[in-house]
């Protein structure tokens, strides 16, 4: 396997260099574990791009680099909209796309205690729209200037969670209501881990901790009692009702024990 012909930091530099020359962006972030200090040698590098007005991803095509570079709303058109994979001194590189227009609305929302959930792939929960002011708050700047969130907004920890939680209780009354009775257990256990995610939300919120995504998203919210329910699951009927009590326990509890 080839080997990268630069250091990280210089890598890093270059790389970002690259990006901020890019028409219309205003500054490039590190972000993911690398930002955190949690990557692995074999961690890919997450960057963004922050741009103003029109953003044409035909210019960051136009760099060379090898992947693949999506349209502007490609991954879905909301707040995470759109983004590279792209090899880079034969380092694996994720680029995503941040209009400052729709990060500094979503930061008043935010401060306000308003957001919104949207679908994206990979993340079972779907993503809140405050998820880009986390990024401001935890990610790293490399070029130009971007605001920091002072702290995670009070009107957020109250809104928030019960928007989560009521949404995973929601989850679970339909699994009982629906699934379980029919010993439907693939999807008893879709809810089950839905709910999960969502109360994890929750329970984060509650506590003012950011999150950027789902990665060890259930760990963190100490719910990971979960997996005991899910391994045990067997297709009766009268088990899969037990399996939605106990998680309805089990989630109420850690968000109570947030909130307090």
């Amino acid at each position: 396997m080839p080997t990268p012909t630069l250091t990280d930091q210089a890598f890093l530099d270059t790389t970002a260099d690259r990006l901020a020359a890019l028409p219309a962006v205003r500054a490039v972030t590190l972000g993911g574990s690398r930002a955190q200090g949690a990557h692995g040698p074999d961690s890919d590098w997450d960057l963004a791009v922050y741009y103003r007005g029109a953003f044409d991803p035909e210019d960051l095509r136009a760099v060379g680099w090898p992947g693949e570079v999506s349209e502007l709303g490609a991954w879905g058109g909301g707040v995470f909209n759109g983004g590279a994979w792209l090899t880079i001194d034969e380092r694996r590189v994720d680029v995503h796309y941040r209009d400052l227009d729709v990060v500094e609305h979503e930061t008043a929302e935010a401060e306000a205690g308003r957001f919104g959930v949207e679908p994206l792939m990979f993340h079972l929960a779907g993503i809140p729209t405050y998820l880009v002011v986390a990024e401001l708050a935890i990610n790293k700047v490399l070029r130009g200037d971007l605001p920091r969130p002072a702290a995670y907004p009070e009107a957020l920890r109250s809104t928030a969670p019960d928007h989560w939680y009521g949404t995973a209780t929601a989850t679970l009354a339909y699994a009982r209501a629906g699934h379980a009775p029919r010993g439907a257990l693939t999807q008893v256990a879709g809810a089950l881990a839905l709910a999960t995610a969502q109360t994890a939300h929750a329970v984060l919120a509650a506590r003012g901790e950011w999150v950027t995504n789902e990665k060890g998203l259930v760990e963190r919210a100490g719910l990971d009692g979960t997996d005991v329910l899910l391994a045990g699951l067997t297709p009766e009927p009268r088990a899969l009702d037990d399996a939605v009590t106990r998680a309805g326990t089990l989630l109420r509890d850690a968000l109570e024990a947030a909130r307090s």
